[in-house]
């Protein structure tokens, strides 16, 4: 949803309770090209983080890459060109925009999802098979307040292995594994900071069954009480119980 800095939140890392709450980290902020339309054609994030990541963003230079010739098909230059002014081009930090840009990249409903969510599902249902087979993709975190996620450091590597004809359920398995040691690394890194030693698991992404038992493995094997959905669904409707009772309790504490 809406941040209060003004960007689009969704990959977010939140120390707190129902009364108040600090964002302690959170996934890099990414421009989403064309807004709306981004969150309708995973090519767009696709375009956007592959943007980021490059040490060289030319357009005509990343069509010379084998993996990255289909990107000639699309209106890039004027996505470029949207993301260098930030014209309807809002900053989101979503998890569910950084598993389409992989999943458009795959070729997994590249130019077009029918319903919110298709294209993840359909990374999550190519990984599922590899996953407990495969290594991360590198990633890197940033220190500061707050600490920022990124996944820069993963694309290059991605698109080699494309280039070298590994097989898309592998580096599928290999995004999920990357994003589990993400998650895993921070938290950790938030705990030890805060002395913590409890955790929730919430959001839509970890509606993902990978990810929800492979982050949640990992913190547990690193002394973490890891709290999970059970009856309350993982995405909006579960927000939506979540804000009703953070409104309940600002409430109480303003009356009694």
């Amino acid at each position: 949803g809406w941040g209060d800095d003004g960007t689009i939140w969704g990959g977010e890392f939140l120390l707190g309770g129902y009364r108040s709450f600090r964002r302690v980290a959170h996934l890099e902020s990414i421009g989403l090209p064309g807004g709306a339309a981004a969150v309708r054609q995973p090519w767009r994030n696709t375009y956007a983080h592959l943007a980021n990541a490059s040490a060289n963003s030319d357009v005509d230079f990343m069509l010379e890459r084998p993996a990255l010739k289909w990107l000639a098909d699309k209106p890039v230059k004027a996505t470029a060109l949207m993301l260098a002014n930030g014209l309807n081009t809002p900053l989101t930090s979503s998890a569910g925009r950084l598993f389409d840009a992989v999943a458009g990249m795959l070729d997994l409903c590249r130019d077009g999802q029918t319903y919110e969510g298709q294209a993840a599902i359909g990374l999550e249902n190519l990984a599922v098979e590899e996953v407990a087979h495969v290594q991360p993709y590198p990633f890197r975190v940033c220190g500061g307040t707050p600490a920022i996620v990124s996944f820069a450091p993963m694309w290059e590597k991605l698109i080699c292995d494309l280039e070298h004809g590994i097989q898309k359920n592998v580096i599928a398995a290999r995004f999920h594994r990357t994003v589990i040691e993400a998650i895993a690394h921070t938290v950790e890194q938030i705990s030890q900071n805060h002395h913590l030693d409890i955790v929730a698991l919430s959001g839509g992404v970890f509606q993902n069954r990978i990810l929800l038992d492979g982050v949640g493995a990992l913190l547990e094997k690193r002394g973490l009480r890891v709290l999970q959905h059970r009856i309350v669904p993982a995405n909006d409707g579960g927000i939506s119980l979540g804000q009703a009772a953070v409104a309940a309790a600002r409430t109480v504490g303003t009356t009694g």
